[in-house]
């Protein structure tokens, strides 16, 4: 269920933005207006909590209600930060296994991926359901926060999705700055500049194995950060 209108969605955003002392500015690759298609897979850097908020802060308000971030229960599902991530931006909330205790669920293999591992049904419960229902999903293939500088290898669950539902454009977007405006562990924002990019879509080759898949998508973005650097 879509929750929060376009308006309030973006417009919050942009308030807890503001708010943390950053000015964001939104390009696609080539520095003009970015596209945002109808429905989508957007993935991207995660370097800060912010993160999500920055991209629903570009998204056009007509999209805003069929965009749902993907969010940490541990984090997001609480208080007044949980009231907020499912009641306005409409977060789909998973739980981290380090936060609660394994389930028959986890140690059930439903996919095995090409370098051996196994990922688990609970791992992605619910996100091949909202891409069903139409809507869009906003992921951090990284599964943590990380340098602003550095992009760390990718878990499956970005070629999971992809290949789940092959016709949809899976959208890189590259987000700059955000983890000097709020890093890792830091209680209070600093005033920062951010930027976010939004790349030209790619979709899932014939066959294609899914490390090449994330290694693709990753290099992406890890060439536009090393590319202002």
């Amino acid at each position: 269920m879509a929750k929060g209108s376009g308006g309030l969605k973006r417009g919050l955003s942009r308030a807890i933005l503001t708010a943390a002392g950053t000015t964001l500015t939104a390009t696609d690759q080539d520095g003009d207006e970015p596209h945002f298609p109808s429905q989508a897979i957007y993935y991207a850097n995660h370097s800060s909590n912010l993160d999500f908020v920055a991209i629903l802060a570009v998204v056009p308000k007509e999209l805003q209600p069929h965009v749902r971030p993907i969010a940490a229960a541990d984090y997001w599902g609480k208080g007044l930060r949980g009231a907020v991530a499912r009641g306005i931006f409409n977060a789909h909330l998973v739980q981290r296994y380090k936060d609660r205790p394994y389930t028959r669920a986890d140690m059930r293999v439903t996919l095995r991926t090409d370098s051996g591992s196994s990922p688990k049904a609970a791992q992605l419960a619910g996100m091949t359901e909202v891409l069903d229902e139409g809507n869009s999903l906003i992921i951090f293939p990284e599964g943590t926060r990380g340098p602003s500088d550095h992009v760390a290898r990718f878990h499956a669950g970005l070629y999971r999705l992809a290949r789940h539902a092959p016709q949809l454009p899976v959208v890189p977007v590259t987000l700059k700055h955000l983890g000097r405006v709020l890093p890792k562990g830091a209680i209070f924002p600093r005033a920062h500049p951010s930027q976010v990019v939004v790349h030209d879509p790619i979709y899932l080759g014939d066959n294609e194995a899914q490390d090449d898949f994330l290694a693709r998508a990753r290099e992406i973005i890890a060439a536009e950060l090393q590319r202002e650097g």
